[in-house]
């Protein structure tokens, strides 16, 4: 998997990266601007979630459209345990995972024993269940959503303000990323990705194709449901429309955006897809259209996403 070859220069842009993101809100403080703050912890959380999105479609091939109901999931998780008294934010954190992990391994068992367009209409199906059921309990809101009645504290840290609560997500996205290094270079990542190219041939092999699939997408899951409930934490509510397949598209496309298979192609496409919605809004009311075309540009001239001109011209020089 080409994308993933670590390189000297890959590994200082992501050191020199991660400190531009650590002086942001110091930045946005100086400039005056700190709404940013708030703006800059949503685009990183969506860069969690669409990475762990690309590490299904990436690592395994396996085109899922139902990833919103695990991001929807750890949000309703998180909102469900603040309103049941739970005060610290790493037990939140990882109820959510592990909620979110838990129902990708149940969907997964179902999913996996199809394949191709059949995979993708039965992702989405179960992720639309999963919103409609949200939608029909009045216990957890309807379609009002769930409140949050604040963030929980973390080790002590007040995650009410806005920049201690952007530097704890900042520092979950980079953990998460480089367990998603990790993963690419160890045996399982290996075997994931040689099941993309060839199920067939590693079956053949020996390999137990399914579980290696099965571990992927609840792995998966369980990150998509750390994000959403970082989210929910963020916004202060947990809402439906989080499990809607119109938020399931909205990931895939940055993925698509940012390139399929690449580390920080989820980064990538989270950051371009939220910053661009943003100018665009503020210079006209049709900004779908500016947004569509961008999109489109980047289909026709870059099919391998951001990511992928990047590393191209590593190639060339």
């Amino acid at each position: 998997m080409g994308l993933y070859v670590s390189s000297t220069r890959r590994r200082a842009l992501a050191v020199a990266a991660l400190v531009g993101l650590c002086a942001l809100p110091w930045l946005a403080q100086a400039a005056g601007q700190g709404f940013y703050v708030s703006f800059a912890s949503r685009v990183l959380i969506f860069a969690l979630a669409a990475s762990s999105l690309n590490l299904v479609l990436g690592f395994g091939g396996m085109v899922s459209f139902g990833h919103a109901a695990f991001f929807g999931a750890g949000a309703y998780c998180a909102a469900l345990l603040a309103g049941a008294g739970v005060a610290a934010a790493p037990l939140v954190w990882l109820a959510a995972f592990g909620a979110a992990g838990l129902l990708a391994l149940l969907i997964g068992a179902l999913s996996l024993r199809t394949r191709g367009v059949y995979f993708i209409m039965i992702t989405l199906a179960f992720a639309q269940m999963a919103y409609y059921l949200v939608v029909s309990l009045p216990g957890w809101g309807g379609d009002d959503g769930l409140p949050l009645s604040g963030r929980a504290p973390l080790f002590g840290i007040d995650l009410k303000d806005d920049t201690a609560f952007y530097y704890a997500v900042l520092a979950l996205l980079a953990a998460s990323l480089f367990a998603f290094d990790r993963l690419a270079h160890a045996r399982f990542g290996r075997v994931i990705q040689g099941i993309r190219e060839n199920e067939t041939r590693m079956e053949a092999l020996g390999y137990p194709v399914f579980a290696y699939k099965l571990s992927c997408f609840a792995l998966a899951g369980a990150f998509a449901g750390l994000a959403g409930a970082l989210l929910a934490s963020q916004s202060g509510l947990a809402s439906p429309s989080l499990l809607h397949w119109m938020q399931s598209g909205t990931l895939l496309v940055m993925v698509i955006l940012g390139g399929v298979g690449s580390l920080y192609g989820g980064v990538l496409g989270a950051v371009l897809l939220l910053v661009a919605e943003e100018v665009l809004v503020e210079i006209t009311p049709h900004w779908q259209i500016g947004l569509g075309l961008a999109l489109l540009a980047v289909v026709l001239w870059a099919p391998q996403g951001v990511a992928g001109l990047f590393a191209r011209r590593r190639g060339d020089d």
